[in-house]
């Protein structure tokens, strides 16, 4: 299955929710306010966001003005092209060109940053890199665990240390390990709670200043993985982390497990913040790099 189809396939049910659109366009008058207000609530229902639903409104309503609107045909093509645009925000694909390269990726506990840590590593040696997976998430029972088993069935290295250790010393000794071993790329997975949100944030700008200081030209992506299933909730929690993690992607898990993959124009919009990597399904291969334009075509491809 190639990436449009599994794009397609994984956005089912978000595509169920706009199907209601061809409908809308059937009947498109470019003055009518009824057309307007349908579209602002389809959009809402897909987790869009209301701030992100009133932007787009205003952008299709210029377009109309601007390109002469007449036919609903006309109008669905520029709502893509409106949506297209909406989500060019940033370089979509991962820089990791430096030796080693760092991945350090954030996020809530149960967004499933392990396991995509885990295809990641997977898919970066299948490409023929070395990897190195370093377990900074020392305050979860079992997740350096989780980790190594990871790592075994991707055939990378581990740094771990024991539980309740501190994060940035794991980190300092990974980036030691692979300083030495001359890896590819080194995977981070952090902590995601702390006692207090303030103690978490705190860890993550100690566990970037080593990474900074050790490996100061380095290709650093720092990728925060959100559950779709969470929209707006996954917003909110995305807002606080930008605020401390200067986080240069997104990573959008069990996008094919919601009806609300709207989430990706409100992430664009309101945080600025590319998403990079979206999970489609359960396999290693389901995590694909973004595509907006693919993306927005297999939203409106019947």
């Amino acid at each position: 299955m190639g990436f449009f189809d599994k794009i397609f396939s994984g956005l089912s049910k978000t595509r169920g929710n706009l199907e209601e659109l061809e409908e809308l366009f059937q009947d498109y008058a470019p003055d009518s306010e009824d057309f307007y207000e349908e579209l602002e609530d389809l959009l809402v229902m897909s987790d869009v966001g209301a701030a992100t639903a009133e932007r787009v409104i205003y952008l299709m309503r210029k377009k109309t003005w601007e390109d002469r609107f007449r036919h609903g045909d006309e109008a669905r093509r520029g709502l893509i092209q409106v949506l297209s645009k909406m989500l060019d925000v940033g370089d979509t694909g991962l820089r990791l060109e430096t030796k080693p390269s760092i991945l350090l990726m954030v996020g809530v506990n149960g967004v499933g940053k392990t396991t995509t840590i885990g295809k990641l590593a997977a898919q970066l040696k299948a490409q023929g890199k070395s990897v190195l997976l370093v377990a900074g998430d020392t305050f979860r029972a079992a997740a350096a665990e989780q980790l190594s088993v990871w790592a075994q069935r991707a055939g990378a290295d581990l740094v771990r240390h024991e539980e309740g250790s501190d994060p940035a010393s794991v980190v300092y000794d990974g980036i030691c390990a692979a300083k030495a071993r001359k890896t590819d790329v080194v995977i981070i997975d952090t902590a995601g709670r702390l006692h207090n949100k303030q103690n978490l944030m705190n860890e993550l700008s100690k566990i970037r200043r080593i990474i900074t200081r050790e490996l100061p030209e380095a290709d650093v992506e720092t990728l925060m993985v959100l559950d779709a299933t969470t929209g707006q909730n996954g917003l909110i929690q995305a807002k606080q982390f930008l605020e401390t993690a200067s986080l240069t992607g997104i990573v959008l898990t069990k996008l094919d497990g919601t009806a609300k993959g709207g989430i990706v124009f409100a992430i664009a919009n309101e945080l600025a913040i590319p998403v990079k990597l979206i999970g489609v399904g359960e396999g290693i291969d389901d995590l694909i790099p973004f595509d907006a334009e693919e993306f927005v075509t297999a939203l409106f491809k019947q």
